[in-house]
C-alpha cells in the first residue's frame, strides 16, 4: 500500500480548522486498514513534515433516509495530526 493509498483526503471544517490554528493539527480522512504507524510515515512522505502525535477513530455508518428508501453511508477512518513545532501543511496554492 503506497503513502497516497493510506491518505485519501483533509478534511476541511470549522473544527479542524480550529485545531490547525491554534493546535497545528490537521485532519484527514484515512483507509481504514491503516494503523497509526503507517499513516505517520505516510504524512511524513507526502508533506515533507515532522509529526508528532496521531489520533484515530472510526466513524460508523450512519443510516439515513431518502423519501420511502433508507441507505447506510460509508465507514470512514480520521485521523487528526500533531505536527512538531515550525512544521506546516498548505493545503491550497493562493493565487
Amino acid at each position: 500500500m503506497t503513502a497516497y493509498d493510506i491518505i485519501k483526503k483533509p478534511i476541511i471544517t470549522e473544527k479542524s480548522e480550529i485545531l490547525r490554528r491554534d493546535y497545528n493539527k490537521y485532519t484527514f480522512e484515512v483507509n481504514t486498514k491503516a494503523n497509526k504507524i503507517e499513516i505517520k510515515k505516510a504524512i511524513e512522505a507526502i508533506f515533507n513534515v515532522k509529526v508528532e502525535d496521531i489520533a484515530t477513530l472510526n466513524v460508523k455508518p450512519v443510516t439515513k433516509r431518502h423519501g420511502m428508501k433508507l441507505y447506510k453511508t460509508q465507514a470512514k477512518k480520521k485521523a487528526i495530526v500533531k505536527l512538531a513545532a515550525g512544521n506546516t501543511i498548505t493545503y491550497f496554492q493562493e493565487a
